[in-house]
C-alpha cells in the first residue's frame, strides 16, 4: 500500500533521515477483511544499534545545538503538516489497523494538537533558583535525558506518539521509535511528515518489526537514556527489569481497570449511551474503557431492567 503522499518506500527502516530497506519482512493485513496490504521491515538488533547511534549523532550536531525556541517551532510546524494529511493519515490507520475513520481521524487531530502543545511549551519549561548561603547561587537547570527509547502499542499510535515522542523532542531528545507491528504504517508517515518540516536527520528514528526481537533490543540497549512504554503490564515488567539494568528512567503507561460510578440521581437516559460507547469504542481497546460499573444500591435494579435499551 502505497503511503501517499508520504513518498515512504515499503519494508523500511527510518534511520539518520535515510529510508533503510529491511533484510527480512513482515505481511501486513486488513484486518477488516485480511487482504494484504503491504510489508513492513522486520528489525533486530543491528537496526537498532543503527538508529540509537544515529540519535547519537543527532544530540552532537544540529539536533542537540537548537534553541528552545527553534525547537517548538519545528514541532508547531509538524502540528500544522499533520492537520494538511488528516484525511490521509485516517485512511491509513484505519486500514492497518482497523480503527473506523471517525476514530482515526479524531487520533490524527489529536496528534497535531500535542505538536501544537508541545511546540508552545518547548520554551516554557524552567528552572528554579533557590535561596542559599551568602555568596552561594543554587539553581535547576532540565536538560534531556539523551536518546529516549519509545515503545507504542496498536490502539492509538498517532496518539502515543503525539503524547511521547513529542514531549521527547520538546525537551531536545533524540528518539528511537518502535512502533507495534501491527500498527506502523501512521508512524512512518508522522516521521516523514515531520523531516518535510524540518526534523533534523537523527532527531527520531523509525524502527519496524516484532516486540521479542526489534523491541527487546531497544528496551536493553545500552545507549539508551530513558524508556517510554503503553503496553501490557507484564511486558511492562520486562522493561522496566532492562531498564533498571542500565539504569536509567522508564515511563510506564500499562493495562488497568476503569471502574465507571452511577450514583442514584445519576440521568440514565444520558449516562447509560455514554456508559455503553465507552465499553466498546475502538472495539474495547482502550486503556480507560468502562471495563466496571458500579451503580450505587438505588439505581441499581432500573439500571439492568434499561441495559438492553441504551
Amino acid at each position: 500500500m502505497p503511503l501517499k503522499p508520504f513518498d515512504i518506500p515499503e519494508a523500511c527502516h527510518l534511520i539518520e533521515g535515510a529510508w533503510i530497506r529491511g533484510e527480512a519482512t513482515i505481511q501486513v493485513t486488513n484486518p477488516s477483511d485480511g487482504s494484504p496490504l503491504t510489508q513492513i521491515a522486520r528489525g533486530g538488533k543491528g537496526q537498532v544499534d543503527a538508529a540509537v547511534a544515529a540519535a547519537h549523532v543527532a544530540l552532537g550536531s544540529a539536533w542537540g545545538k537548537m534553541t528552545a525556541v527553534e525547537r517548538g517551532r519545528i514541532l508547531t510546524r509538524i502540528g500544522q503538516a499533520v492537520l494538511e494529511h488528516v484525511e490521509t493519515l485516517a485512511l491509513v490507520e484505519a486500514l492497518d489497523v482497523g480503527k473506523p475513520l471517525k476514530q482515526a481521524r479524531a487520533d490524527a487531530l489529536a496528534l497535531a494538537r500535542y505538536m501544537e502543545f508541545y511546540g508552545g511549551a518547548a520554551d516554557k519549561i524552567h528552572g528554579e533558583t533557590i535561596p542559599y548561603q551568602d555568596g552561594y547561587t543554587v539553581y535547576t537547570l532540565r536538560e534531556p535525558h539523551g536518546v529516549t527509547g519509545h515503545i507504542i502499542p496498536w490502539n492509538y499510535p498517532m496518539q502515543i506518539i503525539g503524547r511521547s515522542v513529542g514531549a521527547a523532542l520538546a525537551m531536545g531528545n533524540a528518539c528511537v521509535l518502535k512502533p507495534a507491528e501491527d500498527a506502523c504504517l501512521t508512524a512512518l508517515a508522522f516521521a516523514a511528515i515531520a523531516m518535510e518540516a524540518g526534523l533534523p536527520s537523527g532527531a527520531l528514528n523509525v524502527v519496524t518489526g516484532l516486540g521479542t526481537e526489534a523491541g527487546a533490543a531497544l528496551a536493553t540497549h545500552p545507549g539508551i537514556q530513558h524508556m517510554s512504554f503503553t503496553g501490557s503490564v507484564r511486558t511492562g515488567e520486562l522493561i522496566q527489569s532492562a531498564a533498571a539494568q542500565n539504569v536509567i528512567p522508564v515511563t510506564l503507561e500499562l493495562g488497568g481497570k476503569s471502574p465507571q460510578l452511577v450514583f442514584d440521581d445519576a440521568d440514565l437516559d444520558r449516562a447509560l449511551p455514554f456508559l455503553i460507547n465507552a465499553g466498546i469504542q475502538n472495539a474495547g481497546q482502550t486503556c480507560s474503557a468502562s471495563s466496571r460499573i458500579l451503580v450505587q444500591r438505588g439505581a441499581y435494579d432500573e439500571v439492568r431492567a434499561r441495559r438492553g435499551d441504551a
